[in-house]
């Protein structure tokens, strides 16, 4: 079992997103699209072959909004235990992505509090801001929203978040488990990997909090309608909490049934 991680998910496409008005407390159903795309995201990335693999998660979190619990919905990862919200639609998974994981719903990941700025998009907002003789390069990141949020309150909920994965979570994972020659984590090792389905400005914000970054910095993190990001730590240790450009399959799965069916 690897170092654990924390996958992030947006939600799919709505008609907002595909026009770039900010969307916070407005409920919007996904497109026909963007149901189609988290399928498909879900078969692809969720599996024992894959890069989530179900039976190692151990904690899922997800946004109180529509979109994103419709959006867990179709990635295919099955619970055990009822879901905590009326289900949106139909959507199934296949056997090996049942899982044992507690699923919690939670303001802490919640989309940015845009307050006037809700439904608005960013060229609109400027174009306003020049009328009326503010500040025209406005930056979520620097100023947050009048009648929302401001970063400063955006990162103590999510640093609030992340102190509890690791304290809960990862922190008992890395100290307690028995580290392979190989220097990856003992494959008997309790689940522990975390999946976050929320919205972009606020995944966006929480990547930035992970690695200590002030989210003023944070333009130049981008993911979209559906994207997957990966948070985990370098050399194994809470210390060191990274961003992972790229993560591996657990391929062990699939070459443990090819010598399987040699051996047939």
């Amino acid at each position: 079992m690897s170092t654990p991680r924390v996958f992030i998910i947006r939600h799919g496409e709505t008609e907002w997103s595909l026009n770039g008005r900010h969307t916070g407390t407005t409920e919007l159903p996904l497109t026909a699209n963007g149901e189609r795309r988290m399928r498909a995201t879900g078969k692809a990335l969720v599996g024992d072959d894959r890069l989530i693999v179900p039976r190692n998660l151990t904690h899922i979190y997800v946004s109180p909004r529509h979109r994103a619990q419709r959006t867990f919905e179709l990635l295919g990862v099955v619970p055990r235990c009822a879901l905590p919200w009326t289900r949106h639609g139909v959507a199934d998974g296949p056997p090996n992505c049942a899982v044992d994981a507690n699923i919690e719903v939670t303001d802490a990941i919640r989309e940015w509090d845009y307050g006037d700025y809700e439904g608005l998009t960013s060229h609109y907002i400027r174009e306003q801001r020049k009328e009326r003789g503010e500040r025209e390069d406005w930056d979520i990141w620097r100023d947050g929203c009048p009648g929302g949020e401001s970063p400063e309150q955006v990162t103590k909920r999510l640093d609030a978040l992340i102190a509890d994965i690791r304290a809960r979570f990862h922190g008992p994972a890395l100290s307690k488990a028995k580290t392979a020659p190989s220097g990856t984590v003992a494959k008997d090792a309790a689940p522990s990997d975390v999946l976050v389905v929320a919205h972009g400005h606020i995944l966006r914000a929480f990547a930035a909090r992970w690695i200590g970054k002030n989210i003023a910095e944070n333009p130049s993190l981008i993911l979209e309608a559906g994207g997957v990001g990966t948070l985990s730590y370098e050399h194994h240790s809470i210390q060191e909490p990274a961003i992972l450009l790229g993560g591996a399959f657990m391929v062990d799965v699939v070459e443990h049934t090819a010598e399987d069916t040699k051996k047939v």
